[in-house]
């Protein structure tokens, strides 16, 4: 089925057994969310609220509850659109391959945005205040645009549809400083593209004209957020996806997606900041509240038959996890064709997306050397970390794979193939003071951070150990050994309350210094809470690389520096205990919570989601 709004998704999941619709009242207030939630951990189907308290409009949620009501959702150009990105990749496979390729003309012809002087989202006119103002965490500033689709018009090509900037970034919607009902806030990151529209502005002296659309086709929500080859726009691919052209209406202001279900116009003033946030983010712990840009409001307009749809982020897996894995469905095979010698990427949902990547390139370099060390890995990985989004990588782990059977997304199997070959003297690659992601608060400052290339190749050096060492003896303060899987151990270290306790870790590495303990466990971790670490891959990877920064918090068992490159002759630790810098971590209401289990005690469709 090919979806215009937000409605014929709903219908279409509703008929395919993908659907629930809540008719109990329910509250926009931490309570939708709650329930959002728990039903995605459960593996529930995507949500119609029809009764929100104080609110006349509907909300959908868990749109994208799985990957397979994902693909339900677009399985009529699913396909169709692997085999455009096939094509585009490499033009020569058309010729090759004609059948497999018939329908690629065709489809291309639907990825082309048209103009339209009218569209259904401008049936009605609203206010900020009349739309659904769901907020998700207690310490939220204000209600939040969750799924939104942000349109920035070039203020040097206006209405060039063809140099439309489409990104989802969080809006602000209430609270703070924000003029009632005339002002929202925009938050977006750095190596966005809408940044590079705010700089023309700021060049040109002139508001930054901006449309959020909330609604319409899905495919408009994964074109927001996707990573596209050189060539294809976030416009031509939603309508790749949803299989027919995107309307958009153009005039005096930024072009309009028209079969939105709502759509905020306005301007950016380029020289205008105000607090927005705090906001709990996907990382599972909240973004701040920092200075960022201010839209002003000139219409709130709507469709007649309008259903807001919205998602909750937190620590992964949330919904948002489903587009990352619909992500790595269409983009897998774009990364050899973009990062050349580079077979395969992986973003760690588990441990936030950008803090942790893994990767499987080439050493091709000198293939007659009996023992190769890392070599054209280490061309690959500096190609990686300068590409998109990609750059944001805190932690880089990157290996070869001649058999080819190493399966990048089996992180447990990922890690034990580095662990059994990695070289801590030879193979580690810092980057001291860089940028990181915007919401990752481990680093030294704002957008400021540290990364490191764990670049590991050769023959198995070690074997790795799933057992405590008989001979283990912590130094004071340092206690309950766990194992979290072959090769990696986690250990409680004492809470870090200042900076004292930056020295705790330089202690361990010192007092372990002469110990053989660790020969067969290569890597350690320092936590809080090393029964919640071990618990899981998912709780260490989530504790580990959310709450460390390279330069800073990796120190190692015999460490050294040689010629200014930094290594270990025995295991590599790293600090990922909280420090007083970092952001809170996201905790439910316990009202809310309560609230919400009492309405699973009442039973119904929905109470065994819940």
């Amino acid at each position: 089925m090919k979806h215009r709004s937000t409605r014929d998704a709903v219908e279409d999941l509703r008929k395919g057994g993908f659907l629930i619709q809540i008719d109990e009242e329910v509250d926009a207030h931490l309570e939708m969310a709650e329930i959002q939630r728990r039903v995605y951990a459960n593996r529930g189907p995507a949500l119609l609220f029809t009764n929100i308290r104080g609110c006349r409009f509907p909300a959908a949620s868990n749109l994208f509850g799985s990957i397979e009501q994902a693909r339900y959702l677009f399985r009529g150009t699913l396909e169709a659109v692997r085999r455009v990105i096939e094509v585009k990749i490499d033009p020569s496979a058309l010729p090759k391959k004609p059948l497999r390729y018939a329908g690629v003309p065709l489809t291309a012809l639907s990825m082309l945005p048209r103009k339209v002087n009218r569209g259904p989202v401008q049936k009605s006119t609203c206010q900020i205040t009349d739309l659904p103002g769901i907020k998700c965490w207690p310490d939220d500033g204000g209600a939040f645009v969750t799924l939104p689709q942000v349109l920035s018009d070039n203020p040097n090509a206006p209405s060039n549809l063809m140099q439309v900037n489409l990104g989802m970034y969080r809006v602000q919607l209430s609270g703070n400083a924000y003029d009632h009902n005339q002002e929202v806030g925009l938050h977006y990151q750095i190596h966005r593209g809408i940044g590079v529209h705010h700089r023309a502005a700021l060049d040109r002296g002139k508001p930054l004209r901006v449309t959020i659309t909330v609604g319409g086709a899905p495919a408009m929500s994964v074109a927001a957020v996707m990573p596209l080859p050189e060539g294809l726009t976030e416009l031509t691919f939603g309508g790749a996806l949803a299989g027919r052209r995107i309307r958009m209406i153009t005039g005096d202001h930024a072009p309009v997606y028209a079969d939105a279900d709502f759509a905020i116009v306005g301007t950016i003033n380029p020289h205008q900041t105000k607090p927005e946030g705090p906001f709990g983010d996907h990382l599972g712990y909240y973004s701040l509240q920092h200075e960022f840009p201010v839209m002003q409001v000139e219409h709130v307009w709507h469709r007649k038959d309008a259903i807001w749809p919205f998602t909750v982020v937190g620590r992964p897996p949330q919904e948002d996890t489903t587009f990352g894995q619909l992500i790595h469905d269409l983009t897998d095979p774009i990364i050899p064709s973009v990062i050349p010698g580079v077979k395969a990427v992986h973003a760690v949902d588990a441990a936030g997306v950008h803090p942790l990547l893994l990767a499987i390139g080439s050493e091709r370099y000198m293939p007659y050397l009996e023992r190769p060390e890392p070599q054209e890995l280490l061309t690959q990985a500096n190609a990686i970390l300068g590409n998109g989004q990609l750059s944001l990588a805190k932690y880089l782990f990157i290996t070869d794979d001649a058999s080819n059977k190493l399966n990048i997304h089996d992180i447990h199997a990922y890690l034990q193939h580095i662990l059994l070959r990695v070289d801590w003297k030879r193979d580690l690659h810092f980057q001291t003071r860089t940028t990181i992601d915007t919401l990752d608060y481990s680093g030294s400052g704002f957008n400021q951070g540290s990364k490191v290339v764990i670049a590991a190749t050769g023959p198995p050096q070690r074997a790795l150990v799933s057992d405590l060492p008989r001979d283990l003896m912590l130094p004071d303060g340092f206690k309950n050994p766990r194992i979290v899987g072959p090769g990696i151990i986690a250990i409680e270290a004492p809470r870090f309350t200042g900076s004292k306790s930056s020295k705790d870790l330089q202690t361990f590495v010192q007092s372990m210094a002469n110990t053989s303990s660790f020969e067969s466990l290569p890597l350690i971790t320092l936590v809080d809470d090393s029964e919640f670490a071990s618990r899981s891959m998912s709780n260490w990877l989530w504790t580990t690389f959310t709450r460390s920064n390279p330069a800073c918090d990796i120190d190692g068992i015999g460490a050294k520096s040689v010629n200014k490159h930094w290594g270990c002759s025995g295991s590599l630790v790293i600090d990922a205990r909280i420090k007083p810098h970092h952001a809170p971590p996201l905790v439910e209401d316990p009202e809310v919570t309560a609230k919400v289990d009492a309405r699973a005690a009442r039973g119904g469709e929905l109470a065994k989601y819940l």
